[in-house]
């Protein structure tokens, strides 16, 4: 009897030793909007900010941990859909037919949104064509425009090639959305496969023009960013037809973009189909909280979720 009396014992000491041992990591119990473990799919084009955004978060939180994998707009989309993750970040809300899926299943998306964006374009060093208004923006890429003599005749440049990150990416999906209404690319455009190769690929070429995300170019205080900046030029835009005048080009500062100047913006949002308050609905709420937005406006973005005051300073 005391032989068995002192085997439950045994085993009831051993149950709560190995019961305070799984209890003592927060990031193995269920997520909870400050701790635990989550995977989460992000825009490449976005890769700078959020990054910066993730790394923040789990300084200020020690037991949270965010595995964020950057991929073109499409595939985070589909990981989205798949439920391979149920944050994403993104630079457009969710179609009808994307938010029925989520329906079907009972869920309903929540979309924040966190900044407001632009896509820049961007050219190689020795093209003198830095100024475009809309309109010959949408000609070169409805392929209307072919080569930069007919943008000015005096240029000594040939055929223009057209460069993107990625044919999936949202820079792709909003030139064709906003520009060309839907319209087929001209066969004068090609992918790169990543942010620095479009950058190279601007650099190496004279008649290139690249269409990337602002926040690859606008974070002075990154050293990447300032070794970009010395490989090409970036494209003022207009939104007068021409004929015009030099005043009313903006390229893609953070005042331009604010005031609605720079008239190639877009906004970016974090979705989560979370069923309930977990990791990824506290990391949502960080991002449009007060330091999420402070790391917005120091970037280069403007934040979404706070007001921004431009001052205008005359000599």
């Amino acid at each position: 009897m005391k032989s068995k009396f002192s085997s439950i014992l045994l085993g009831v000491a051993l149950a709560a030793t190995l019961f305070s041992c799984g209890g003592s990591d927060p990031k193995k119990e269920l997520d909870t909007p400050t701790t635990g473990s989550i995977n989460i799919s992000i825009d490449e084009s976005f890769q700078p900010i959020m990054e910066t955004q993730v790394s923040t978060f789990e300084g200020i939180y020690k037991y949270a941990d965010i595995t964020a994998a950057y991929k073109p707009e499409g595939q985070v989309v589909q990981d989205l859909i798949n439920d391979s993750v149920r944050v994403a970040v993104l630079s457009r809300i969710l179609n009808a037919e994307e938010k029925a899926i989520f329906e079907n299943r009972k869920l309903v998306p929540r979309e924040t949104k966190i900044a407001i964006d632009a896509v820049a374009l961007i050219v190689n060093r020795n093209n003198k064509d830095t100024l475009l208004t809309v309109d010959e923006i949408k000609d070169i890429f409805s392929g209307k425009v072919k080569t930069w003599k007919e943008l000015d005749e005096e240029s000594k440049l040939g055929d223009i090639t057209i460069v993107f990150d990625n044919n999936n990416s949202s820079t792709a999906r909003y030139v064709r959305d906003s520009l060309i209404a839907g319209k087929p690319l001209p066969p004068n455009t090609f992918a790169s496969n990543s942010h620095k190769a479009l950058i190279d690929y601007v650099n190496q070429n004279e008649n290139a023009i690249g269409v990337i995300g602002v926040n690859w170019i606008s974070d002075f205080d990154d050293s990447t960013v300032i070794g970009f900046m010395n490989q090409i030029k970036v494209v003022g835009v207009s939104r007068d037809p021409a004929p015009f005048t030099t005043g009313s080009y903006y390229q893609p500062y953070q005042a331009y973009i604010a005031q609605g100047e720079y008239p190639l913006r877009r906004y970016l949002y974090i979705i989560s189909t979370e069923g309930r308050t977990g990791l990824g609905t506290g990391f949502a709420s960080y991002v449009a909280g007060d330091k999420g937005q402070r790391i917005m406006l120091k970037s280069g973005l403007v934040p979404a979720t706070m007001p921004v005051r431009v001052v205008g300073l005359r000599n």
